[in-house]
């Protein structure tokens, strides 16, 4: 039995065919439960009259990615949950993938899928989430086609867009960090995964078509802001110590190409208001890394090994096309 988990904010119009895909699995012993963020645009009475299988939570105010699955998570008491974006169209297969894959690999603790652009089904959004040698997340595939990624292997993450995660791990390694509010919260989650010992598969069979940015437009103030917050307590608070003496120049140089971009494109006060704010969090932050640098069971090489090379080049001229 799986629970899958949406969380909506003001999504209505994505809805239907997500839902839709839902209902179209061939896995069927699942229920769902969506948790709407203080949608303004009557999310909740579709749902309800459309999708009566559907269990809804309103809140009153948008509380966040992280914090609102949180809300779902404590509710789960299944072996499975599943997070599926809004605006994320599962193929029949999908779920069935996932669990079986999961069921064959117990030494997973979560499973990433292959998610396509619902716009050009031909082209890769992500293959599962990547880490670099800087210190930033990275989408595997993103832009490549669509018949690449097509091997089961071992993977740095998973994105929560489209993800199946084995809740005894998650009440190990603790839900979503609610301080993130969005972005990189799942970023966050696989490292401390990793740190723990619990690997993650990816599934090229599992597919979803992605509409990607739906809530929070690329590059817009509030993904640059939260991006680029997130990006360093992600770092600060998982990164092991010996591995902070080997990434911390290629970090710098990532924040410093990041930071001349986002000028030259207008987002520069953002930018500097993320990394203001990425301070103000930093005893925060520290405290939280004793804790979960306490907790590590895996060696550095380890990490090393699923670790990518920075390419800063390659990840800034690919920004505009997609």
């Amino acid at each position: 039995m799986v629970s899958i988990v949406i969380i909506n904010w003001n999504g209505r119009e994505f809805l239907p065919e997500c839902l839709e895909g839902l209902r179209r699995q061939v896995y069927r012993a699942f229920s769902v439960i969506l948790i709407d963020n203080g949608s303004q645009d009557g999310s909740t009475a579709f749902v309800s009259e459309n999708y009566p299988e559907v269990s809804i939570v309103a809140l009153q105010d948008n509380r966040g990615f992280a914090a609102a699955n949180n809300i779902a998570l404590h509710t789960v008491e299944t072996e499975f949950v599943a997070l599926l974006n809004n605006d994320a169209v599962p193929d029949p297969l999908w779920l069935k993938s996932l669990v079986e894959a999961m069921e064959e690999h117990p030494q997973a603790g979560l499973a990433a899928s292959k998610m396509l652009l619902n716009n050009r089904r031909e082209m890769i959004d992500r293959a599962g989430d990547g880490y670099t040698r800087a210190g930033a997340a990275l989408l595997r595939g993103r832009g490549l086609s669509a018949d690449r990624y097509e091997i089961r292997e071992w993977v740095f993450g998973a994105c929560a867009a489209a993800a199946l995660y084995r809740m005894a791990m998650l009440r190990d390694i603790g839900f979503f960090d609610e301080d993130f509010f969005l972005l990189y919260e799942d970023v966050d989650l696989s490292f401390r995964a990793q740190l723990k010992g619990y690997k993650c598969l990816y599934v090229p069979e599992a597919l979803v078509y992605h509409k990607g940015s739906s809530s929070i437009v690329h590059d817009s103030s509030r993904s640059v802001y939260y991006g680029h917050r997130n990006l360093e307590w992600v770092y600060i608070q998982n990164m092991p110590s010996r591995l902070l003496l080997k990434t911390i120049i290629p970090h710098f140089l990532y924040d410093l190409a990041a930071l001349t971009y986002f000028v030259i494109s207008g987002r520069g006060k953002d930018f500097f208001r993320a990394k203001k704010d990425a301070l103000k969090g930093l005893k925060r932050a520290l405290k939280k890394r004793q804790r979960i640098q306490s907790g590590k069971v895996v060696d550095d090489g380890y990490l090393w090994s699923l670790f990518d090379r920075p390419r800063l080049l390659e990840r800034l001229l690919g920004r505009h096309k997609y």
